[in-house]
């Protein structure tokens, strides 16, 4: 019998409940940090800043920071670490077991470690962050369409926004995509560059219901980007007292 829990729309929903387990110190791996260090300036810009991380559980995940460019006036975050080790994926994906994460975040965001003290700076950090152990603390994997919302029931990420969840797609920032996209390390290995967008619980409600592609053309016809905007309009909030 199958027992898979399905949204409305068809996905496949994913609980992940916490586990006992004990702390599993993780290093970080001077071949995949080189690889993907060079990868990101080939194909993005010149890496600013590293914020290293001091103490790692399970996978050692370090942020890579770009700054902005005239060309590209944002600020580019990508963790490096998250692919030392291979998702659970599903019969079929097996290609898809390596991964890192990235997110854009406007030119004005204040970014450095004095700032980062302040949740309302560090939140899309912390998120990239705990989403590139999420697949490895409960055995699972993070692929495009992918929603995860911000704890159960779904909460804001700081006091400055009322997003409360991220969906995993496919980089639009990048001109090289299909270069970018995929970075072979061996015939083994190839990993994958996803980018976040965040969403707000109404919005990650509708993707269950009506499906990814639904959610992306509204999220494209309100003119939201993959570059964040903690107060931006909400696509799916209802208005009461309108006929």
């Amino acid at each position: 019998m199958n027992t898979e829990e399905r949204s409305p729309a068809g996905s496949i929903i994913y609980r992940h409940k916490s586990s006992e387990r004990p702390f599993t110190p993780a290093y970080g791996d001077v071949a995949s940090i080189d690889l993907i260090s060079q990868h990101v300036e080939k194909h993005i810009g010149p890496i600013e800043t590293v914020f290293h991380e001091i103490v790692s559980d399970l996978v050692h995940v370090d942020i890579l920071f770009v700054g902005p460019t005239k060309e590209r006036n944002y600020n580019t975050l990508i963790t490096c670490g998250m692919s030392n080790l291979p998702m659970t994926v599903p019969e079929g994906a097996e290609a898809f077991r390596y991964a890192e994460l990235m997110i854009c975040l406007p030119a004005t965001w204040q970014i450095s470690e004095e700032s980062f003290k302040s949740e309302e700076n560090y939140w899309p950090v912390r998120s990239l962050k705990t989403l590139a152990r999420l697949p490895h603390e409960y055995n699972t994997w993070l692929y495009a369409d992918h929603t995860i919302p911000n704890n159960d029931p779904a909460e804001p990420y700081a006091n400055n926004t009322k997003l409360s969840g991220m969906m995993v797609t496919i980089p639009s920032t990048v001109q090289s995509l299909k270069e970018f996209f995929t970075l072979a390390v061996s015939p083994e290995k190839e990993v994958h560059f996803f980018s976040l967008i965040p969403l707000y619980s109404e919005e990650m409600d509708f993707k269950l219901k009506h499906g990814p592609d639904a959610l992306l053309e509204k999220l494209d016809k309100a003119g939201v980007t993959q570059i964040v905007d903690p107060g931006r309009k909400n696509t799916c909030k209802k208005l009461f007292g309108l006929f």
